[in-house]
């Protein structure tokens, strides 16, 4: 089994249920975080599609507004910046830092890598206390190409200096698990409340629940 794990970062290592509060405030319903994150999916699938990349805070602002337009409700730059400012400043899942050093002391190397910008990514991981886990924070900014397109998976085994079939990818995210298993990467999926594996997708190597579960998996290996 490879040494070396890639993880996801939002939804698969910091809660993204933090930003509840603020859509509670936007639209009277927390619930539209999770429509509002579908959209945000939407916009990078196709700005990956049509090779037109934008920066991921440039594409949640916009899904945010898209939101409100669906309602009827006006979306202030203050408010872009204030969902902003949330993503920046999520915390942990439960268990994340438990299970990382359980990782780290079993051996395997650790990286991320995110579709938010490197310094965006860099802010949100020492926000979460969970910075000083990984040996490499990546980001498809590096190659204007948002997973699960090819280019981020290719991107992180040269920086590693491995081929993509000597690490795992580690994600919440069944689209992510499809591109990195398509770019011949070992893949491990982290269940979350609300995510599930694609039945007509890949099929993840790992299931387990929790980074911590995958990581119980991981090291009896």
């Amino acid at each position: 089994m490879t040494q070396h794990l890639v993880f996801d970062v939002n939804e698969t290592l910091l809660d993204v249920s933090a930003l509840d509060p603020l859509f509670e405030r936007l639209f009277n319903d927390a619930s539209t975080r999770q429509e509002w994150f579908l959209t945000l999916q939407e916009n990078w699938l196709t700005a990956t599609i049509i090779h037109n990349y934008l920066p991921f805070g440039d594409l949640a602002k916009s899904a945010l507004v898209m939101v409100g337009k669906r309602r009827d409700i006006d979306v202030s730059e203050g408010d872009q910046s204030a969902l902003i400012d949330g993503i920046l400043s999520l915390p942990a899942h439960e268990a994340v830092p438990q299970a990382l050093t359980l990782l780290r002391d079993n051996g395997y190397k650790l990286s991320a890598l995110t579709n938010s910008t490197l310094a965006a990514a860099r802010k949100q991981l020492a926000f979460a206390g969970l910075s000083d886990f990984f040996d490499h924070i990546l980001s498809v900014d590096e190659v204007k190409r948002y997973k699960p397109a090819r280019e981020p998976y290719d991107m992180a085994a040269e920086i590693l200096g491995i081929q993509t079939g000597d690490f795992m990818m580690i994600a919440a995210h069944a689209w992510d698990i499809s591109g990195a298993a398509n770019a011949g990467c070992k893949t491990a999926f982290v269940e979350r409340p609300g995510k599930v594996q694609n039945p007509a997708g890949a099929k993840a190597d790992i299931h387990g629940r929790g980074v911590l579960g995958v990581a119980h998996q991981l090291g009896k290996q």
